[in-house]
């Protein structure tokens, strides 16, 4: 996250040379980072927008209290056009704890706030404390990995188990509900060049990842991961409970390996299931998964020589195909569309 001055929240954003905190979508992280710390924090959630925008309604940031009297910032909505003021309002919100419903663009009363694209942004911004049994039970479902729905009115927050759309808006008495669904998650078998760079932009792209390398090396990988292990890829999904938003990637090159991780998660209803290999293997392959048990619908979900072709063969090109995939396989959108 990046640390804001109370002196310069705006100019600090809008003129920062390298807005990292832009690259984090979930929130969750940094609200589970404040919670633990005691420190409140301010909401942003992007809820209407009109005409062109980058971030479409649901887009979140989060603002933290920090101990020098600045606050941290995470996510973004226009790429700077509005987070410095944003930024600003939230350190009003942090301390007065008076809700606030921010309005840019179109119609706007600060005509010199404009935004590039021309359209109009609606923000609410409300403080979250972090005794607030709301932000436990959205902190809850999130390491349970299941969906839940936070609802406010900007005073009052709720969660509940129920996940209808991304964003559901009522105008008057005003009242959002915005769905949270489990952290996108990728589980990547293997230790050669190839699946570490799938593993390592993975990490970079904000997934929650898992790297697995049979009987693999004591020492952990020479990048951040969620988790490293050393099991069988079957048994490791097994533990940790495959889902719709989980990704498995079969990358060892080693058959032994690689269907009995695939097979598992796709009884798992992983929302992705690859496995890296030459197109000449995948008949044997389908036929020793059919042979396991799978079904015609589970082999059907499999990716077998996964990727964007015409990317290239070098490791970061297959990987950067092989994570387009992943990315419009666990795409929200494409499941409810």
């Amino acid at each position: 996250m990046a640390t804001l001055t109370d002196h310069t929240l705006t100019g600090a954003i809008e003129g920062a040379e390298w807005p990292e905190f832009g690259w984090v979508d979930d929130v969750r992280p940094a609200l589970a980072q404040a919670v633990a710390a005691g420190r409140p924090a301010a909401l942003a959630t992007l809820y209407k927008v009109a005409g062109s925008a980058p971030r479409g309604p649901g887009a979140q940031m989060l603002f933290v209290a920090g101990t020098d009297g600045g606050v941290a910032a995470t996510g973004y909505f226009s790429g700077d056009c509005i987070e410095g003021d944003v930024a600003s309002h939230a350190a009003q919100v942090l301390a007065d704890g008076a809700p606030r419903r921010l309005h840019y663009g179109m119609g706007s009363p600060w005509i010199d706030l404009r935004l590039r694209c021309g359209g109009a942004l609606h923000v609410l911004l409300e403080r979250i404390l972090p005794d607030a049994s709301a932000v436990r039970d959205l902190l809850r479902h999130a390491a349970e990995r299941r969906s839940c729905t936070w609802a406010s009115d900007g005073e009052t927050q709720e969660v509940t188990e129920a996940a209808g759309a991304l964003l559901d808006l009522d105008d008057e008495p005003f009242r959002l509900a915005r769905r949270y669904d489990p952290p996108r998650r990728l589980i990547v078998s293997g230790g050669d060049p190839g699946a570490l760079a799938a593993a390592r932009l993975g990490a970079m792209a904000q997934f929650e990842t898992i790297l697995l390398r049979p009987g693999g090396p004591h020492a952990p990988p020479p990048f951040a991961v969620s988790q490293y292990l050393r099991e069988e890829p079957a048994e490791a999904l097994a533990r940790l409970k495959v889902d719709r938003w989980t990704a498995y990637l079969g990358a060892t090159h080693e058959d032994h390996h690689d269907l009995g991780g695939c097979l598992a998660a796709l009884r798992g209803h992983a929302g992705y299931v690859g496995m890296i290999g030459a197109k000449s293997r995948a008949p044997e392959r389908l036929a020793a998964l059919e042979a396991a048990g799978a079904t015609p619908g589970e082999l059907a979900r499999l990716r077998l020589s996964p990727g964007v072709p015409g990317l290239g063969k070098s490791p970061w090109e297959v990987a950067t195909g092989i994570l387009a995939e992943i990315m419009q396989a666990l795409n929200p959108a494409r499941e409810r569309a």
